[in-house]
This record gives structure tokens, sequence and C-alpha cells, in this order.
């Protein structure tokens, strides 16, 4: 088996090419998922309001909405989430890839994660592929999902330089041409994947 950590920055492309990966036979773990799971934890649900607020919860449930203006206003705020959350999206992934390992020990385990590099988290991954756009690609790609310019500045300029991402991985993927062209890159990667599982 092995664990590769797909990430990228804000309306690069990474759940697309996630997708790709499932398609082409990986198990795919989304890290995102987890989280808006343990959302729904009474005790993070607890830790949550007692760092941010009693507004981040309406109606026993995490407003997700204000607590990312929150996060992406102040920094120092993002780091208190994400110590509240990591720990425990570790945790589960590790569990999942157990449990993948245990039918299937040849497995390609993408994990999608957003911050493997801001938060110094390369080591826990086999392999490292990020993808990328230019920025203004990325910004047009999130206006299509209602996300404004400002909004989609202030969330990749919250992030690593793609650049510096790209330098620290195993394997890059150019997400700003084709649909098709994405493919192909991706399956020329999974085929190295299944490789160095195999091995």
């Amino acid at each position: 088996m092995i664990t590769v950590g797909l990430t990228g920055n804000y309306g690069m492309g990474k759940s697309t090419v996630s997708g790709m990966f499932r398609d082409l036979g990986a198990s795919v773990i989304d890290t995102d998922k987890v989280v808006s799971e343990l959302f729904e934890d009474e005790e993070v649900r607890k830790e949550l309001k007692n760092c941010f607020g009693d507004d981040v919860i309406e109606d026993g449930k995490v407003n997700k909405e204000l607590l990312s203006e929150v996060v992406f206003t102040d920094p120092s705020t993002r780091i208190s989430l994400e110590n509240i959350l990591h720990p425990r999206v570790f945790q589960r992934t590790e569990q999942m890839t157990k449990q993948i390992a245990a039918s299937a020990p040849e497995a390609v385990v993408i994990i999608e994660a957003t911050v493997i590099f801001e938060r110094g988290y390369q080591n826990r991954f086999d392999r490292i592929v990020t993808v990328y756009t230019d920025e203004d690609t990325a910004i047009e790609r999130l206006a299509a999902k209602g996300v404004s310019e400002g909004q989609a500045r202030k969330r990749l300029a919250s992030q690593f330089p793609i650049q510096k991402k790209m330098d620290g991985s195993d394997f890059t993927i150019d997400n700003g041409n084709s649909p098709e062209d994405t493919k192909k890159q991706t399956e020329h990667i999974y085929q190295k994947l299944l490789g160095y599982a195999n091995n």
C-alpha cells in the first residue's frame, strides 16, 4: 500500500483530480468530509464554541460560513481551528487507511488535503501530488461556485504559494488546460503510484 497526499490551492482542481484517481481505482479519503463529520461531534462543537464564541454554533450546528469568515480574516484563529481538528482528522484518516490496507494491501490511497505544506505534514505521506493552475484561473473557477474575487484572493493568500508546494512534491498535475489533458497526466501518475504500491 502507498499513501499519497493530494494537495493544491483553492480553485485549482484538487477535487477534480481526486475523482479521476477514484475512477482509476484508487481509494480516496477526502479530509473535508472527515471535518464535516467531526462538526457533528459534540465535544468538537464544544471546543469550537469555547474558542470562537457562541455565534459559531447555531441551532446546535456549526455555522461553517461564519467560521470560515473568522479564520480567513485572522490567521491566528485558523491555527486554533486546525489545532482542534487536525489531530482528530489524522486519527480518523489512519483508521480508514488501516481498514483499506486490511482488504487491499496493494492499494493506492489518495488523501485529499489542503494544508499539507502549511503545517509541515509532508512526512505523513509516502508521496505527494500537487494540482496547480495559474491564480487567475483559480479565481474564475471559484467565482463560478459563487465565491467573490475578494474572498478568493483572501483564501489564496492564506496558503503557501503554489510554486512552493510544487517544488516540495513528488508529482505535479497541470489542471489549467482541458479535462482530457488533466486526465492523461493523472493516469500517468497513477501507473507510477501502482508500481510503488506493489513493490
